[in-house]
């Protein structure tokens, strides 16, 4: 399998892997942190649990989450992404609980409900069927498992509209010139690319899509005035229902 888009994926992180933990915090103002640890309050996998952390990239989110003392796998297409990562696990003494793979999001390499909880980030804008990602995604959460993710958005307000699409287009691109050639192009990249995709699947579609998939409970959370969305959500059991899931993980 590979799609168009996921080609294009591959290509454009491989450009930018070796200043992708730094460029990232500076392309969001710093907001970035906040929003991995708010995505990461939300899985509440007790230690020792498996959490698969799809498009891991560098495993920023995966060492979020190994510091809950859970075992993480980090899957991600890019091999130049997952190398930085386990660099960085490495010295973080992080690499008994973090471990790598290579794959895509699409066809998972994993067995039906091998993990506790799922996370990824900033993936469904880099493939051509999000929702049957969704649902691949899915298939692999144990019931009663938590999956969790964060996507950049579109502000809804219109003043932070106007600030947040003059930003993308005029000051992103030149902190990205700043940086590499690869970090202009993504900066030109990245402001049409979120607004396309939220045009085109506004969050409440996004939402049926996690339900149609057999979550349940599924909340969202707008930060920092709009420019990222949370969403996370309970796998439903087929035997003790939604209502023990529930039990199971609450939302905390």
């Amino acid at each position: 399998m590979d799609p168009e888009r996921t080609r294009h994926a591959r290509r454009l992180f491989a450009g930018i892997a070796p200043e992708y933990d730094r460029m990232g915090s500076v392309l969001s103002f710093g907001q970035e942190p906040r929003w991995r640890r708010f995505l990461v309050s939300k899985v509440n996998a007790i230690p020792g649990s498996w959490v698969l952390d799809v498009a891991t990239g560098t495993g920023l989110v995966a060492r979020e989450l190994a510091r809950k003392n859970v075992r993480v796998v980090g899957l991600d297409q890019s091999p130049e992404m997952v190398s930085r990562g386990l660099d960085a696990v490495r010295e973080r003494r992080l690499d008994g609980r973090v471990r790598f793979a290579l794959g895509q999001a699409q066809a998972l390499p994993f067995a039906d409900g091998a993990f506790d909880a799922v996370t990824f980030t900033y993936l469904l804008r880099y493939v051509d069927d999000p929702a049957a990602t969704v649902t691949e995604l899915v298939r692999v959460l144990r019931p009663g498992g938590v999956m969790a993710s964060l996507e950049f958005h579109v502000p809804p307000e219109p003043w932070a509209r106007a600030g947040w699409v003059a930003y993308t287009k005029t000051a992103m691109p030149l902190v990205g010139w700043g940086a590499s050639s690869e970090w202009y192009r993504t900066g030109r990249f990245l402001g049409r690319s979120i607004t396309e995709f939220v045009e085109r699947y506004p969050l409440p579609v996004q939402v049926r899509w996690w339900q149609e998939a057999g979550m349940r409970r599924v909340r969202t959370k707008l930060l920092s005035n709009g420019a990222a969305v949370v969403t996370w959500a309970v796998k439903s059991t087929p035997v003790l229902g939604d209502e023990s899931a529930d039990l199971a993980h609450p939302d905390g």
